[in-house]
């Protein structure tokens, strides 16, 4: 049974759209750093240019979408209250916006202290964030599997966020007896499985069939899929930080067992796509089948590397998996839905002002088509070349420059979609005005 949703709870339009507008900026940061350095950022994945680049993209693009879209859709879609959205966000997105600063510039310029000073400002954001998700999840009298996989994404960032403040404090405080590989392995596997799939997992359940009108997900995957990714997550990262890293013979059946199930939740989309009710494809539909596609491309991938460990021992062979991952997977979703949610928005915040004696444009006229497909092709661009690039490098400036101005774009139409908004507010505020006087 699917949540009913309750239009009636969604916070301030100000709440989500200050963490949508941030996002992008830092997309364009890391593309000019990868610019930037250049051959170099792609040397491995231990590079300064390769761990500020993925930190920008992790800690503020995507967090930052994230937390905005979870705002967002826990209060319409689990009818929960959020406490004091306004005061969270108020508190939560600079916070979260200064300590991606910190922790790019740590890695950057190699200041330890600053290592530090991202761990604190990190835990008091998320900190605040999960304390009222957790709440606002916990006492919702919603049911269903979008919910429960919600909880458990919510859990997975609690993870995550513990896991990243540890590998903070060891680079901060330079501790050499500290088994720094196997945490930051574990730290990746919850930041990508337990937390960012896990979301993406809950939210299509209920997303992909309404936005793009397919028939539902079969109940035995949902049940299935966040239950085995949790089970695979604990299994493996247990028995990596038990073992300090040593290989069990059991370890990489595991692993295989959850990209088995990656791959059966990116085919089993593909496939509902494929039965849409509606041919006509718009730019979000178009943005979650790349998405799929790189997901599956990624599945196959690490499972060549972990077939011919010649292969996955290479140093690019995690950068590779890494682009496959972010701009490929998680940064298409996000864009894509971006691209729904704030028209919807739009509509959804006038409707409510008053009756104009114009009405507002419809959603589809908040961005135009024609600026979002032309964003989508220059940033399936920019993954091509980041692709190419980590195996041929002087592509490497080029494909930064590409990403950056993907970014530039995608900022370009939600500025867009905010102006849109705004005229239109002011519009019927005026035309109410001038009909009570």
């Amino acid at each position: 049974m699917q949540p009913v949703l309750s239009f009636e709870q969604a916070p301030p339009i100000s709440v989500p759209y200050r963490f949508f507008l941030t996002a992008p900026l830092f997309g364009i940061v890391a593309g000019l750093i990868l610019a930037w350095y250049g051959e170099d950022a792609f040397v491995s994945r231990w590079s300064s240019g390769a761990l500020a680049m993925t930190h920008l993209i992790v800690v503020d693009f995507m967090l930052q979408a994230m937390c905005g879209s979870l705002l967002q859709f826990v209060a319409v879609v689990a009818g929960a209250n959020i406490w004091r959205p306004r005061l969270v966000a108020a508190v939560v997105h600079p916070l979260i916006t200064a300590g991606a600063v910190l922790l790019a510039s740590a890695f950057v310029l190699e200041i330890p202290v600053l290592f530090l000073l991202a761990a604190s400002v990190f835990a008091i954001a998320l900190g605040l964030f999960l304390t009222v998700m957790a709440l606002a999840l916990l006492n919702t009298p919603a049911r269903g599997m979008t919910i429960h996989v919600l909880r458990l994404a919510v859990m997975g960032l609690l993870i995550t966020l513990l896991l990243g403040i540890t590998l903070a404090v060891v680079l901060g405080t330079q501790r050499t007896d500290f088994p720094l590989l196997v945490f930051v392995n574990v730290h990746v596997a919850w930041g990508l499985g337990g937390w960012a799939l896990m979301l993406v997992i809950g939210v299509s359940y209920l997303v992909v069939p309404m936005f793009q009108l397919t028939p539902s997900y079969p109940v035995w995957l949902t049940r299935a899929l966040p239950a085995g990714l949790l089970a695979v997550l604990m299994l493996w990262s247990m028995q990596l930080l038990a073992t300090h890293g040593e290989a069990q013979n059991w370890q990489s059946g595991v692993s295989i067992i959850g990209m088995v199930l990656a791959g059966l939740y990116a085919g089993a989309t593909l496939w509902l796509q494929a039965r849409r009710r509606r041919r006509l494809t718009d730019v979000t539909f178009a943005y979650w089948r790349i998405a799929m596609l790189s997901l599956l491309v990624y599945v196959c991938s690490w499972i060549i590397f972990e077939a011919f460990p010649q292969l996955g021992n290479h140093p690019r062979a995690a950068l590779w998996l890494g682009v496959l991952a972010l701009p490929g997977v998680f940064l298409s979703i996000i864009i894509g839905m971006l691209y729904k949610i704030m028209p919807f928005l739009n509509w959804l915040h006038l409707q409510r002002l008053c009756d104009p004696k114009a009405p507002p444009p419809n959603m589809k006229q908040m961005i135009p088509e024609a600026a979002m497909r032309g964003q989508m092709r220059l940033h399936l661009g920019a993954i091509v070349l980041l692709l190419a690039a980590i195996w041929w490098t002087p592509l490497t400036t080029l494909a930064g420059l590409v990403f950056a101005a993907a970014c530039v774009w995608l900022e370009w139409n939600l500025i867009g979609a905010v102006r849109i908004y705004e005229n239109f507010r002011d519009r019927i505020l005026a035309s109410c005005a001038d009909h009570e006087s």
